[in-house]
C-alpha cells in the first residue's frame, strides 16, 4: 500500500503540469501503472483473474 501522505499529495493540483504522475486508483501504487486501465499491474492481475475486467483474457498459445 502507498503512503497516505503521498496519496493526498497526488490529489492536490501541481504547481507545474510537467510534475504530474500516475497512481493506481485502487491501491495508490505509483509503479507498474497501466494507463489504458488506470491501475497498477498488481490490481490488474487480480481483477483480470476474477473476471472483473471486460475484454481481458489470459493468453494461451
Amino acid at each position: 500500500m502507498a503512503k497516505k501522505a503521498l496519496i493526498e499529495k497526488h490529489k492536490k493540483p501541481n504547481k507545474f503540469t510537467v510534475r504530474t504522475y500516475h497512481r493506481c486508483s485502487i491501491c495508490g501504487n505509483p509503479r507498474g501503472y497501466m494507463r489504458r486501465f488506470k491501475m497498477c499491474r498488481k490490481c490488474f492481475r487480480e481483477m483480470s483473474h476474477k473476471g472483473e475486467l471486460p475484454g481481458v483474457r489470459k493468453a494461451s498459445w
